[in-house]
């Protein structure tokens, strides 16, 4: 099904992604970039998007140049310096609701590095292909437990919605899924049901 069109929100998108980390957060309450950013760690959600303080504030600024969001007021804790506080425009918040639409509805063609790799696997040999493997299994189940923490502290510990936190539910699902293939692969080299190319060596 083709992307419907917003005749009456035309817009230019974002070219950082992070751009749609800051915008679904702003859905939830009006926020300073200071704010956005431990709400994005909290949520793990800077495993997704290329977090930095630069690219942060250069992202809010893009936004706000063009429209999509606006300053509300300004929020001081203590002895610090007030920080500006962010909201959606109501063009801004119909873009964002136009482009999400479409993300979702339509699988975009992505090149992850890992996909890139695994094309050249027979280049390492069994021995070091199978210890690499392991090694990503581990670190992936790894990232699997600190997931399922940030994920109890966000709807046990802050009562956060399941809807709010919903992304979590599909990054385990894929870590998931990629460790069950890894972790597959690694036992067909180990066993020796993989065949490989008689010339392949390890070092």
């Amino acid at each position: 099904m083709p992307a419907r069109q917003s005749a009456r929100h035309p817009a230019r998108r974002p070219a950082n992604p992070l751009a749609l980390a800051v915008l679904g957060l702003l859905l939830e309450q009006p926020l300073h970039p200071h704010a956005m950013a431990t709400a994005l760690r909290e949520r793990q959600l800077d495993l997704a998007f290329k977090l930095t303080t630069g690219s942060l504030y250069d992202t809010v600024r893009a936004l706000v140049r063009d429209g999509w969001i606006e300053a509300d007021g300004t929020e001081q804790v203590g002895g610090r310096p007030a920080r500006t506080v962010y909201r959606h425009t109501a063009r801004g918040q119909a873009n964002f609701t136009d482009w999400l639409d479409e993300l979702i509805r339509e699988p975009a063609q992505e090149f992850p590095k890992f996909l890139s790799a695994v094309s050249y696997l027979g280049a390492l040999g069994p021995r070091r292909a199978a210890e690499a493997l392991r090694e990503r299994a581990a670190a992936l189940e790894a990232r699997i437990e600190a997931g399922d923490r940030a994920y109890r502290a966000a709807t046990e510990e802050h009562h956060a919605p399941r809807l709010f936190v919903i992304e979590a539910e599909y990054a385990r699902a894929m870590a998931e899924a990629e460790l069950r293939w890894v972790l597959r692969t690694a036992e067909e080299i180990e066993r020796g049901t993989l065949a490989w190319p008689g010339e392949a060596t390890d070092d």
